[in-house]
């Protein structure tokens, strides 16, 4: 395997971590959210959004590595039909349509962070989150899927067997 995609492989496999450790976060602030608002009758300040924002960024970050174990949703009746360059074919123009919407995607998640850390925007709770903390996932996290897109582009062009998918059922063994 080549360099680039070990590197893209290294990265998705650490925005896997990064994404479980949001989600895992989010579920404690819940735990000690719910201590405290029942069992202790305080208010809680920060602890809505906190939660909020650590489930988006973990689906924004964690979505390289979604694509990089193959756990997207998937139809692949038409790929079952094909033989085994119909099936690359295929999996080619579906690659470049996901980079291309993951570049836009990016761009303009790019384009919100900028202006929510320019013009110094946050959240209108007693919290006040500077906005461009949790406004950063998605240029991260989608600019980060696109490059997954591309290293799965790369194998498919130099006919290596797509190797992301975790369990290589891919489809393109043995060709």
């Amino acid at each position: 395997m080549h360099a680039f995609c070990r590197l893209i492989r290294a990265i998705s496999h650490l925005c896997g971590i990064v994404a479980a450790a949001f989600v895992g976060s989010a579920i404690l602030v819940v735990c000690q959210m719910v201590v405290m608002r029942y069992f202790l009758n305080a208010s809680t300040v920060w602890q809505p959004e906190y939660v909020i924002f650590s489930l988006v960024a973990a689906t924004f970050i964690g979505s390289p590595y979604v694509l990089l174990v193959k756990g997207h949703v998937n139809v692949d009746l038409l790929p079952n039909f094909l033989g085994p360059v119909g099936r690359r074919i295929l999996a080619l123009v579906a690659s470049f349509a996901g980079l291309v919407f993951c570049a836009v995607l990016a761009w303009k998640g790019y384009q919100h962070f900028e202006e929510a850390l320019v013009n110094d925007w946050t959240t209108d709770t007693i919290w006040a989150l500077p906005l461009w903390i949790p406004y950063m996932a998605m240029p991260i996290g989608i600019g980060l899927l696109a490059l997954q897109y591309v290293a799965d582009i790369f194998a498919l062009l130099v006919g290596e067997p797509m190797p992301f998918a975790m369990d290589h059922h891919s489809g393109f063994e043995g060709e």
